[in-house]
């Protein structure tokens, strides 16, 4: 889909579909709505007069202008209450008009930049967020968007150069959460190890990245005992990804992003049960999050040094699969007794936190589906969030605020860490029991954070089960708009 921006009236725009917003109880349409009400002879007054239009969020109504202005057909969105509008509802609504204008059959829409006019939203605040909602509303698995054409419209041609700025940076955060939502809504047989290794090698080749694709050999002479113990088993064979995008040539310390990339879990011999297994190609969500933001950092040129890390394997049973008991090495010599073989993620995260500490980083954040009891305490609504360092945190939770990809601190508290003791290695991989089992497994993984450092724990965030706004069925790509807004504003 070709997104634009276009210097004209709304009135002459030529377009499927006109989308013009509203806000509840509002005062008379005004602005670029209220010059479509007036050439449409007040029908958009009559309808609010009448109850029929009341500007609440989510809220669309259709009208016909009938040749009285050059679009076919004009969308009304609701923005709701003006004093608790922001960004976020600028997605939503965009979102919601872009999928009807599509049900509609509309090929080529226009809409005003929401919340740019009355509201006086940031014109590229306002733009960015219009174009996220549109792009990700109307994401589809493995089919386009539906439209030819999305275009801003605003007739003062001084405030194009500010709409294409916000177009550019709407489009590349949003293809970013939309290459995480197809990895992770991949079958497990074709988002293998290897293919997200393929596509860490297609970032490299469009960006500009420095790539380093690690095989079994290589992470045998990283002496990466954990990761290792997961793949032991592993049919399609590991993989251990390094992204480095580096404008500043070594001068800066990067931050340093690491994904969970367990692209099927079985549970390896402490089995999952048939109803657990059938969602559990989400397990490299964490993964796929960071290759998104990579795409984004990308488009973006961001001027900062990043560095992406995902160990990416496979958790399933042969032979040769590890076991309960057993007794692994990590690449820093932590020894680390086998509880359960289902507490695989924090184990390939543990290597990757080692690996990480070479590029001496100015923090790093680390992803992962790593905990169903996160989803028990959180639900749907919030990832958990885990650090060693109140900056790092506080980073994190402004840019959660500003993109709606919500956080909640979570304890890590030493007695956590008390929990994993064990008599025969360093720290066992698992209480085995299911008490604070979230702050447990992070509190496993500050042991390898010798730097600042947070753990987004997303299982419960991964997925959604109903379209709402820009979050359509099935994965989410939580983590890339988050990291997207960090790495600009840190």
């Amino acid at each position: 889909m070709d997104v634009t921006a276009v210097a004209e009236s709304p009135l002459a725009v030529a377009a499927d579909t006109l989308v013009v917003n509203l806000f509840e109880r509002g005062s008379p349409p005004s602005g670029a709505t209220g010059a479509v009400d007036r050439a449409l002879g007040g029908a958009i007054s009559e309808l609010m007069a009448s109850g029929d239009a009341r500007g609440r969020a989510g809220e669309i109504t259709v009208l016909y202008p009938r040749g009285a202005i050059a679009a076919s057909r004009v969308l009304i969105v609701g923005l709701g209450p003006a004093n608790v509008f922001c960004s976020e509802a600028v997605r939503r609504a965009s979102a919601i008009a872009a999928r009807r204008a599509r049900e509609l059959g509309a090929r080529r829409v226009a809409s005003l930049a929401h919340g740019a006019g009355i509201n006086e939203m940031p014109l590229g605040d306002a733009a960015q967020a219009t174009v996220e909602g549109a792009r990700l509303g109307l994401y589809r698995y493995q089919a386009d968007d539906g439209l030819d054409g999305f275009s801003l419209v605003d007739e003062d041609a001084d405030r194009l150069e500010a709409l294409r700025d916000g177009i550019r940076w709407g489009e590349a955060v949003a293809e970013g959460t939309r290459l995480a939502r197809d990895l992770i809504q991949h079958p497990a047989n074709v988002a293998t190890p290897e293919h997200l290794a393929d596509v860490a090698r297609g970032l490299a080749a469009d960006h500009g990245f420095e790539v380093t694709i690690g095989d079994r050999a290589w992470a045998e002479r990283e002496h990466m005992g954990a990761f290792l113990a997961v793949a032991r088993a592993a049919g399609h064979e590991p993989r251990f990804i390094v992204l480095e995008h580096d404008p500043s040539k070594g001068t800066e310390p990067p931050l340093v992003l690491i994904g969970k990339g367990i692209t099927f879990d079985s549970g390896g011999l402490s089995i999952k049960g048939r109803q657990g297994l059938a969602g559990m190609k989400h397990d490299m969500a964490g993964a796929a999050a960071v290759l998104g933001v990579m795409r984004t950092v990308g488009r973006l040129r961001s001027p900062r040094r990043i560095v992406a890390l995902v160990p990416a394997t496979e958790n399933v049973i042969d032979a040769f699969g590890y076991r309960p008991s057993d007794l692994v090495r990590a690449a820093d010599g932590t020894t680390i007794e086998i509880i359960s073989t289902d507490a695989e993620g924090r184990l390939i995260l543990a290597d990757a936190l080692v690996f990480a500490a070479r590029f001496e980083p100015r923090a790093v954040v680390d992803l992962a589906t790593l905990t169903g009891a996160i989803d028990v305490a959180l639900g749907p609504h919030a990832a958990g969030l885990f650090a060693n360092d109140d900056s790092l945190a506080s980073a994190l939770l402004a840019s959660a605020e500003r993109t709606a990809e919500r956080l909640w601190r979570m304890p890590l508290w030493h007695e956590y860490l008390g929990a994993l003791e064990s008599e025969v290695a360093d720290l066992k991989n698992s209480s085995g029991k299911p008490s604070g089992g979230s702050c447990v497994a992070a509190a496993f993984l500050e042991r390898f954070a010798r730097f600042p450092w947070a753990h987004l724990d997303i299982a419960g965030v991964r997925a959604t089960e109903a379209t709402d706004g820009y979050q359509v069925k099935g994965p989410t790509g939580f983590g890339v708009r988050l990291l997207a807004d960090l790495i600009t504003r840190r």
